[in-house]
């Protein structure tokens, strides 16, 4: 057999062509050989077909076809998107790639191969004129196999029209071309995905506040602005009258027809946290009437929106201090409640990112304080209530603030950012489950999406998911949109290729020894394949590699049946495990409530303890006017006492006396009164 080389030198047998060849991919996004038809869509075709140039050729150093035809187009974008990846990885990403598509290829591809090519029949592929499907435009790949005559019709959706500027590569960021006028450009924004539409509202541009709210249609890819009017005063007048500007806060969709616009700086001097509702079918906004104590007003801050309650956390106030309280506003009774929570909470930050995972679980990563940034990850038990810091693995991302984050799935994707010295240029994605990082790609030079204070969300473009990211400032204000079609499957366990670490448990706070077990198992089974094509290199030594390939296959049989036999045992101890986590959060709960009912106990006997406490201080005071009233008293008998005495002597004196009329009866004077 002919030896094919790739740019490291590595030397692979013609069963990796043949493999691809008979999987349905010749070099046409749709084939078939004799008897065989095409097994796989246009993705899994084009992605193959790159991955086979990748390896039999090495990175693609072609030009771009200057025709537009979807195929070559396709072909060469698959191609061009890998990158330097390295030919071993993309024949070992090749070979994964058939194993899930057709799990029986290669036994297949082993008959194919003895029997040899003789007759090989090419679908014949036209393309038609676009076709237009919910007023979005893209071109229609009818494919007509030779067999038995009948017409397959597929549609290529993730090959769009140049016009949108949009190429169907995954994880690959893109700028399309868009319509109409774009929006000024801005950081510190707020943006939402609502029924196919992208809303921005506010920002920062060169210190100033904005207070606009705009729309880009991801059907039409079309810019327009909404103007909206005050709900309280629609009443009175027609007249738009535009919210209050504000910048570092945050919109999150409610329901399908509006919005909510949380907290962010403003030049107002608002003291606490205000709560804005935007309606998107009156076009009209009005402030949010809640009860219990708000918030102080912040920026910076992070809003989740779990279940039907939003949890803030941190950010900054109007006096630049920093914060890592939490807020909880239950959006069915609009109630306030500022939550106390257990173990050690992340540091004051502002400008950092949050997610929930499995609607249990928060996470917050990131952010910055006045003199640092932060790569931290802490994770919130929002039954417990209890703070806790798990080790991270994989490529942990570098420390950054400002950056946008959204999920898709159990994927964390984070995009942007800057560390105080240069924008990040890593999209980086965090597996919420196992807590693996991994790059998904990287940008160069000074761009939007290497900014800070930049906008991303989740959005679909013809039942496609892509992730849509705008503006930001890095060294300049930007209002550029980028948008990437994150991998369909499990693209992050594809790179990393890792089992789950033990210490990544701490999400779920029990380790999951099964995954260990059944990546080992893949892992092994992929080296085998490898190494029984490797071994595969000329048409002599047929009958010994059937057999050296039987007996693999054999030892690997044995080998699966004894960690099977593991796996099963380690699922039950994974079962007595899951029973005592129950058992201990039960626990737990019912400590956590005699808890409360404590502090609660506690919290009477201290308003008991200053109610006497009261009692005592009134009580000493009425002690203190009793014995002043009691001197005051004796002072008066003693007064009392005198004057009685002086009367007594003053009515003796005159008694004795007899008056004027003794005087004049010549009554002789008192011998007493003589000798006085």
């Amino acid at each position: 057999m002919a030896m094919a080389r790739g740019s490291s030198g590595l030397a692979y047998p013609d069963r990796f062509y043949a493999a691809a060849t008979y999987s349905g991919f010749d070099g046409s996004p749709t084939s078939s050989t004799k008897g065989v038809s095409s097994k796989f869509g246009s993705d899994a075709a084009l992605l193959l077909y790159g991955l086979h140039q990748q390896a039999t050729v090495g990175p693609c150093n072609i030009p771009k076809p200057r025709g537009w035809s979807p195929v070559e187009q396709g072909k060469w974008t698959s191609w061009n998107g890998l990158g330097n990846m390295s030919t071993m990885e993309a024949m070992r990403l090749f070979v994964k790639i058939l194993e899930e598509e057709d799990p029986g290829w290669y036994s297949r591809v082993s008959n194919f191969i003895a029997d040899t090519v003789e007759d090989v029949e090419v679908n014949q592929t036209k393309v038609v004129e676009p076709v237009t499907e919910n007023g979005n435009a893209f071109h229609e790949i009818k494919s007509i196999p030779s067999e038995n005559g009948s017409i397959v019709e597929t549609q290529d959706k993730d090959v769009l029209l140049e016009g949108l500027g949009f190429v169907g590569v995954y994880d690959q960021w893109v700028t399309p071309e868009v319509l109409g006028q774009r929006p000024k450009a801005r950081y510190e924004h707020g943006a939402a995905v609502v029924d196919d539409k992208m809303y921005i509202f506010g920002g920062n541009h060169n210190g100033r506040y904005l207070s606009d709210l705009q729309v880009w249609d991801l059907r039409t890819w079309n810019w327009s602005k909404i103007e909206l009017k005050a709900g309280d005063e629609s009443m009175e007048s027609s007249s738009p009258v535009s919210m209050p500007p504000c910048a570092g806060h945050s919109l999150v969709p409610w329901g399908k027809t509006k919005l909510l616009v949380v907290a962010g700086h403003t030049k107002g001097s608002f003291e606490s946290m205000q709560v804005k509702i935007v309606d998107l079918q009156t076009c009209t906004w009005s402030a949010l009437k809640t009860y219990g104590k708000p918030p102080v007003s912040r920026g910076g801050q992070s809003v989740t929106l779990v279940g039907t309650s939003l949890v803030i956390f941190g950010g900054q106030d109007a006096k630049r201090s920093l914060l890592n309280d939490l807020h909880i506003l239950d959006l069915e009774t609009m109630t306030w409640d500022e939550m106390d929570t257990l173990g050690g909470p992340p540091s004051p930050r502002s400008d950092h990112t949050a997610a929930v995972h499995a609607e249990r679980y928060l996470l917050i990563f990131g952010g910055g304080s006045h003199a640092t940034c932060f790569n931290d990850l802490h994770v919130l038990d929002l039954q417990t209530m209890e703070w806790s810091r798990p080790i991270q693995q994989g490529e942990i991302p570098s420390p950054r603030a400002g950056h946008a984050g959204v999920t898709v799935g159990e994927n964390w994707f984070i995009v942007g950012g800057g560390d105080n010295k240069s924008g990040v240029s890593e999209t980086v994605v965090l597996n919420m489950s196992t807590l693996v990082w991994s790059v998904v790609t990287k940008v160069q030079g000074r761009v939007p999406l290497a900014s800070e204070g930049l906008s991303l969300v989740l959005g679909s473009y013809n039942g496609i998911d892509i992730l849509i990211s705008f503006g930001g400032y890095n060294g300049r204000y930007n209002n550029e949109v980028n948008v990437l079609k994150p991998s369909h499957k499990s693209s992050i366990q594809t790179k990393i290729e890792t089992s789950v670490p033990e210490s990544v448990s701490a999400v779920h706070n029990a380790t999951n020894p099964t995954r260990d077990l059944e990546s080992e198992l893949e892992m092994q089974e992929g080296k085998v394949r490898e190494i029984i094509m490797d071994n595969v290199d000329s048409e002599p030594k047929r009958a010994i590699r059937q057999e050296n390939s039987e007996d693999l296959i054999g030892l690997l049989k044995l080998e699966k049946e004894e960690l099977e036999a593991s796996l099963s045992t380690e699922k039950m101890q994974c079962l007595q495990l899951k029973q005592e986590l129950a058992d201990a959060e039960t626990r737990n709960a019912d400590l956590y409530k005699e808890l409360q009912s404590v502090r609660g106990q506690l919290a009477s006997e201290q308003s008991r303890c200053f109610k006497l406490e009261v009692d005592v201080a009134e009580l000493r005071q009425k002690v203190q006017s009793m014995d002043a009233l009691q001197k005051e008293l004796e002072l008066l008998q003693r007064q009392k006492a005198a004057a009685s005495e002086q009367a007594a002597l003053n009515a003796k004196r005159q008694s004795n006396s007899g008056g004027v009329w003794g005087w004049l009866a010549g009554s002789p004077p008192d011998q007493s009164d003589i000798d006085n």
